[in-house]
């Protein structure tokens, strides 16, 4: 019998998931750790910059209008959710990456890229520096509550860590002597170290498309 698969991200990317593996005949348990709000900020002008980096859709989802005030600028995203993202707003899309922040920055320099504004989650992955000379947070994430009944499920499951902060609440939520039966399917090496030891299996991605990460969680839960 196959194991239940905990999603763990936040909306609308749960359900989004969620279906995903449902579609593949398996369990998937709808537990967001983090709720997305946008923050207030002020975009910038844009001939201060020769490119933006986004590394999550949420900063499209939650950048408000001010973002329209960009759309000329080439945008370098993370993966493709976020680069469809981008595209459907108006941006014209110039990079699609498959190795998380520190790789797109390296590709952005690698193109030429020598002034890059980066939009992103207060909780930020990238600061100012190198080719990022600015970094502006348009939303934030907020941890939300989880009854011990609903941490319960998670105990034997597979669980989606699709960031260093998801790995490391899992932690806490997870009692120690639980690890021991529950996976871990990770989106990267950073978000696997923060949820610990002590777990049944922990693997990482191969890159950051999230059908490899799905793919990853259904072989675990095998």
């Amino acid at each position: 019998m196959s194991r239940p698969i905990a999603v763990l991200r936040p909306e609308p990317g749960n359900r989004v998931t969620a279906a995903a593996i449902e579609a593949a005949g398996r369990t998937a348990i709808r537990l967001p750790l983090f709720a997305a709000a946008p923050v207030a900020w002020d975009a910038p002008d844009p001939a201060g910059f020769d490119a933006l980096l986004l590394t999550s859709a949420n900063a499209l989802r939650h950048g408000g209008g001010q973002l329209g005030g960009l759309l000329g600028l080439p945008v370098y995203a993370v993966g493709r959710v976020t680069a469809e993202a981008a595209a459907r707003a108006g941006f014209r899309v110039a990079h699609v990456g498959e190795g998380g922040a520190d790789a797109l920055v390296a590709a952005a320099e690698a193109a030429g890229v020598t002034r890059a504004l980066w939009l992103g989650g207060r909780e930020a992955v990238l600061r100012a520096g190198g080719v990022v000379t600015r970094a502006i947070p348009v939303y934030a994430s907020a941890p939300l509550d989880v009854a011990p009944g609903q941490a319960v499920r998670l105990r034997g499951s597979v669980a989606l860590v699709q960031s260093a902060r998801a790995g490391a609440r899992l932690a806490e939520l997870v009692a120690p002597d639980h690890r021991a039966i529950t996976s871990i399917a990770a989106i990267s090496a950073r978000a696997a170290a923060a949820a610990g030891t002590g777990w049944r299996r922990v693997e990482v991605a191969g890159d950051m498309r999230p059908d490899t990460l799905i793919a990853l969680a259904l072989h675990l839960a095998d």
